[in-house]
């Protein structure tokens, strides 16, 4: 009896199902049968997408400003720096 692996999709090919199923020119069933599918896994990455969906126009949800990322990326430089200090002295230490 051999074992069956389940089948892996890419996010890409997932929203490409879930694209032409919501545009109807085919019904659930055809694009299961075009793309080797069950139906309700169509039906679950159109429910996983139409969530993640309204996620992207809520304004509550604090979004990743340019100076958030400039002020993160200044103390990693800095941080950056102050190893690269340690590591020169650790060398110079070993010889």
């Amino acid at each position: 009896m051999t074992k069956k692996s389940r089948r892996k999709f890419t996010g890409d090919f997932k929203a490409k199902v879930v694209l032409e199923a919501l545009k109807e020119r085919s019904t659930i069933e055809e694009l299961a049968k075009k793309y080797e599918l069950h139906p309700t896994q169509i039906n679950t990455w159109k429910r996983e997408a139409a969530a993640k969906l309204a996620g992207a126009f809520d304004s509550d949800t604090p979004t990743s400003t340019s100076e958030d990322q400039e002020a993160q990326m200044e103390k990693l430089y800095a941080q950056i720096g102050q190893l690269k200090v340690e590591n020169d002295f650790l060398k110079k230490k070993l010889r």
